[in-house]
């Protein structure tokens, strides 16, 4: 295995990881539960979901895989802070879409080679990505894991109470 094989197995496994542990900390969570604030004042589990959801949504085609299939999630769960939408999805709703995403950025990051992961993503032009190369298919998925691991950690604090 070279370095590149090497260095995309590594994030793809972390990605993966978090994914799972992420994956294992909802299976943990009742769907009542996931309507409380991580901390008084704070994001609700719901919304946090929701917001993984839509971000996740969108990796589909910032790494030219595919169109995104919820784009209804952008405004309450990207665009909008939580409790300023009332009218939300489910839960039971969520954690399916969370499933199907998750399923197909899965099935995405597996086909693809090492090599390809260094080529660009969708929001830079060719022009700019000559200039900076490092704006590559695996930045985006090796900030997308930093960015779930750190919601994960949040969606935790909902685990501890209910216990």
């Amino acid at each position: 295995m070279d370095q590149e094989q090497l260095f995309v197995k590594m994030a793809v496994d972390g990605w993966n990881q978090q994914v799972k542990f992420t994956n294992d900390t909802l299976d943990k969570i009742s769907d009542e539960e996931l309507l409380n604030e991580i901390s008084p004042g704070k994001n609700r589990g719901i919304y946090l979901l929701g917001h993984l959801v839509a971000v996740h949504d969108r990796m589909l085609p910032l790494l030219r895989f595919e169109d995104a299939s919820y784009p209804e999630l952008v405004p309450p769960f990207i665009e909008a802070p939580d409790k300023t939408i009332a009218d939300l999805p489910p839960v039971s709703q969520l954690r399916e879409q969370w499933n199907i995403v998750n399923d197909k950025l899965a099935a995405h990051i597996n086909s693809l080679k090492p090599a390809d992961w260094f080529t660009r993503h969708a929001s830079v032009s060719e022009e700019d990505f000559t200039k900076e190369p490092h704006r590559n298919r695996l930045n985006v998925l090796m900030g997308r894991t930093s960015h779930l691991a750190n919601h994960r950690g949040q969606i935790v604090l909902l685990v501890q109470q209910s216990q």
